[in-house]
């Protein structure tokens, strides 16, 4: 069997993750076209198509969510183990490890703020994956996702942002709706979207008091925060999502908040950092500034909320 088409698998990555071939194309530095002709050089490669493209944009069918889940994980350990393979440019370099929700929707939307007051410090921006260990001889901090705060020997954890979800969806999706509002017994009539599983869903209707309906609740399932916030901005149902990272979302208009009864209390986003002293005195330096300016940060987006 031959290797598969590696440029296509990161153009059809690349279209997953932006939310459009438009927007993957200027990710890649190329044209749009270019990108709609390696996606279809994929669809050809695999003998399936990963779109449906009977609407006015394309939408990835059950095949394409499918692979996009296993690629996610699969560049992102790519991209980790080529940081790993060189340590010698991390040398004046501040290295910051983040979950992909954190570092898309959070972090990498404000760094251009930082760079404009700190010009002198250089950040590598690096994935944190769920579930692993942080290797603080290659990291200086990290943002993660857990049920309660981490603990551990090695390491301190301070909570940064609250878990808190809400169903969130597209105004599309609501157009012609009465008031443009949604009740609880609705939402089955609609398509839900789940992270991972249905679990965030059925504690929601139980919370509300709703009856949960028996069997697994229907709606695609995403293995990945951003992929579920691309559908839910794309209008293909509603979203459990965490108030922390829409937040420009809900701004700008682009998701809609549909109750104020929350779920995933129990889960943050923790700031993470080794008990050992910086790898160099300067790199303690520049952690130091950049915390400072991170909280300065959170404390300023907290008072635009």
């Amino acid at each position: 069997m031959t290797l598969p088409p590696l440029n296509a698998l990161r153009a059809f990555d690349a279209v997953v993750r932006s939310g459009s071939f438009r927007a993957a194309a200027e990710l890649l530095f190329v044209t749009q076209p270019a990108i709609s002709h390696q996606v279809k050089h994929l669809e050809d490669w695999l003998g399936v198509p990963l779109f449906d493209r009977g609407g006015r944009v394309p939408v990835l069918n059950q095949r394409g969510e499918a692979l996009s889940r296993e690629l996610t994980l699969a560049f992102d350990r790519i991209d980790s183990a080529c940081d790993r393979a060189r340590p010698q440019q991390r040398d004046n370099t501040l290295v910051i490890a983040a979950i992909p929700s954190v570092a898309t929707c959070w972090l990498i939307p404000r760094l251009p703020r930082f760079r404009e007051q700190h010009p002198e410090i250089s950040l590598r921006i690096v994935y944190a994956h769920h579930g692993d260990d942080i290797d603080f001889g290659d990291v200086d901090l990290a943002f993660v996702f857990s049920k309660g705060e981490p603990s551990g020997q090695d390491f301190t954890a301070e909570l940064f942002l609250s878990g808190d979800s809400v169903p969130v969806c597209s105004p599309l999706l609501l157009v012609g709706r009465r008031g443009g509002g949604i009740e609880p017994a609705e939402l089955l009539e609609l398509d839900l979207l789940h992270d991972t599983d249905d679990r965030g869903w059925k504690t929601w209707l139980e919370k509300v008091g709703h009856p949960v309906p028996d069997g697994k609740l229907p709606g695609a399932v995403f293995e990945d925060f951003n992929l579920l916030r691309i559908g839910a901005l794309s209008g293909q149902g509603i979203a459990l999502c965490s108030i922390a990272m829409i937040e420009p979302d809900l701004v700008d208009g682009r998701l809609i908040k549909l109750s104020e009864v929350t779920v995933l209390e129990e889960f943050a986003y923790y700031l993470v950092m080794s008990r050992i002293q910086a790898r160099r005195q300067s790199v303690a330096r520049k952690r130091e500034t950049f915390l400072k300016w991170l909280f300065e940060e959170r404390a300023f987006t907290a008072r635009l909320a």
